[in-house]
């Protein structure tokens, strides 16, 4: 062999070494899987790389920030692990989270978060095989910045429709008020240490009926081309369903979309997230800077419009308004609040379903005036004066020998809140017919 071969290939040896260097290094900086270990030294699964695969992205899971944690105000939940377990009504070939630090007071740094399917109903166990750690713009850790929110890069992970996801966050230093929303319905858990990857579940020894940091799931699905937000109070919230079985009334209306979808070619094919807050009003904001529990007016545009590919908004609101109202003239104001929501919507080329007001006599705060301005608000909805189209709740669980309460077997007992059979209710008479179409343009 001459020299000047020789040479030749020792620098195509060279070359090649190069290429497979880089290569390493631009898989290793991209986040792949095959590379780093986890926090329990297990190598995490998949890749926080764009999906390859096609859909749309579609809310599969929303719960709105309600206030600032109790307990919490110094040290947040620094050196624990916090695992919100919640429902995917949509599924979807992978998924993305939103993160929020609205009600802290000084920047939150979440040192791992990792998102994968439950083990089974009522524990903190994950599918193994399922675990993906989350990045945010290519790093593990984020740090949000106090009265904001982030979202996560795309991972990818099937998540099957009607399936429980775990998201779990680490914080190592102490933040401050945790961001939170308390009336979940459903049991997550808290872990001492770094557990974002554990699977076995088994360090989650503290269970809390409370979700923390997070507030959506999305999903990339062809199940669905776009996201309905329903908008309201306890009763979308769903306070007094049975805790763990999703029985929220949207919970429902999302079951019976996809099942429509499978069986008409022509139905509508969305996904549904519920932006209830338990206590929220149209006009009026809690305490606090920011408000906790923030009125429908100042958090319509977060927790409604800000959602992926939101094409309808349902607005379930003004029950509280009319318990605190001091005046006949207060009814005039909830409509108007009400419309103002409305022309947002439009403005933004979105249809907007309203329901109308339910009963709530024998509750605290009903009184003979009360109730006439319900039936008020409640003619001027059905009149088509202020919402697109109008779902009539209040005619399907008022008890007709009495209208101005709840049918005793759709009454949880509060007087207020419907039970599980009255949630049912509420989704199994909602047409959906009246989610297809844009909203109109002068209302």
């Amino acid at each position: 062999m001459t020299k000047r071969h020789g040479y030749a290939l020792l620098s195509a040896f060279v070359a090649l070494v190069v290429a497979f260097s880089v290569t390493i290094l631009i898989r290793s900086a991209a986040g792949d899987s095959t590379s780093g270990s986890t926090a329990t030294g297990r190598r995490p699964h998949g890749s926080s790389a764009a999906p390859a695969s096609a859909g749309t992205w579609v809310g599969s899971w929303a719960a709105s920030p309600v206030g600032a944690e109790p307990g919490t105000e110094t040290l947040g939940l620094a050196g624990h692990s916090v695992r919100n377990v919640v429902h995917a009504n949509t599924g979807g070939t992978s998924a993305r989270v939103t993160l929020s630090n609205l009600y802290g007071q000084a920047p939150l740094t979440i040192t791992h978060a990792s998102v994968a399917l439950s083990a089974g109903q009522g524990t903190a166990a994950a599918r193994a095989e399922t675990m993906r750690r989350l990045t945010f713009d290519g790093s593990y850790a984020v740090t949000i910045p106090a009265g904001e929110q982030v979202l996560s890069d795309a991972v990818r992970i099937a998540v099957p429709h009607d399936s429980d996801v775990l998201v779990t966050t680490y914080a190592a230093a102490p933040s401050g008020p945790v961001t939170y929303h308390p009336h979940a319905r459903q049991i997550s858990y808290v872990a001492e240490g770094d557990r974002t990857e554990e699977s076995t579940g088994v360090p989650y020894a503290e269970q809390t009926t409370f979700w923390r940091y997070l507030t959506a799931l999305d999903v990339l699905t062809e199940e669905a081309h776009g996201t309905v937000v329903v908008f309201g109070d306890s009763i979308t919230d769903g306070i007094t369903s049975t805790t763990g079985e999703n029985h929220r009334w949207p919970d429902v209306l999302a079951s019976r979309l996809r099942s429509a979808a499978g069986h008409r070619t022509d139905a509508p094919r969305y996904s549904v997230v519920n932006e209830g807050i338990s206590g929220n009003r149209v006009l009026t904001d809690g305490l606090g800077r920011p408000a906790e529990n923030p009125s429908g007016l100042s958090r319509f545009g977060r927790d409604a419009l800000g959602h992926a590919n939101v094409k309808v908004v349902v607005i379930d609101l003004g029950v509280n308004d009319i318990l605190h109202a001091k005046t006949p003239g207060d009814r005039d104001e909830i409509l108007d609040g009400l419309r103002v929501l409305v022309r947002q919507a439009h403005a933004r080329g979105l249809k907007v379903v309203g329901a109308t007001l339910t009963p709530f006599e024998r509750r605290r705060g009903w009184t003979p005036a009360r109730e006439v301005m319900r039936r008020q608000i409640n003619a001027e909805i059905r009149s088509g004066r202020v919402f697109d189209s109008v779902v009539d709740f209040d005619s399907v669980l008022k008890d007709p020998a009495a209208p101005q309460r709840l049918l005793p077997a759709y009454d949880s007992g509060d007087h207020l809140h419907p039970s599980d059979l009255g949630y049912r209710k509420m989704a199994d008479i909602f047409n959906l017919r009246l989610l297809e179409g844009a909203g109109q343009a002068d209302l």
